[in-house]
């Protein structure tokens, strides 16, 4: 199930996030307030998906751009991201935004996910995510509608 992220589910949001980030490395830089990183300036709407009760994903909406989106490990394959990836995409076509998104081009399992969803990659560029860390990221805008 989908739903409205709210502020009593952060903290359950951090803990998925962060057995994310050991599982795969995302976010690239663990946040030194993961409630505040799940929460950026801009911010549209959140969602939370749920298993039986428990929070397995999270995405945000900030103006077009599609973000902090993940899935817990365990609760990948059964299409949460593919649903709240299209939750975000609709929720950008409704305010009248063209839905984009970023990504790590190492993040291959964010990268099949969207492409498997038909986006497109429009970019590829190096960006200094800090004074001599180079990232390569990939930029994509929604392809077939989903």
């Amino acid at each position: 199930m989908i739903r409205n992220r709210d502020a009593a589910d952060l903290d359950a949001c951090a803990a998925v996030l962060a057995e994310v980030h050991r599982h795969n490395g995302y976010p690239h830089h663990w946040p030194a307030d993961p409630a505040r990183w799940l929460t950026p300036d801009g911010l549209t709407a959140a969602w939370v998906a749920e298993e039986s009760g428990v929070i397995v994903g999270h995405a945000a909406l900030c103006g077009p751009e599609i973000s902090r989106l993940y899935v817990h490990p365990a609760a990948r394959g059964n299409g949460v991201g593919g649903s709240l990836l299209r939750t975000a995409h609709d929720t950008a076509l409704a305010h009248g935004r063209a839905p984009v998104l970023e990504v790590k081009a190492t993040d291959h399992t964010a990268v099949a996910l969207y492409e498997r969803h038909g986006w497109t990659r429009t970019a590829t560029e190096e960006q200094e995510w800090q004074p001599g860390e180079r990232v390569v990221i990939h930029r994509y805008r929604a392809g077939r509608g989903d």
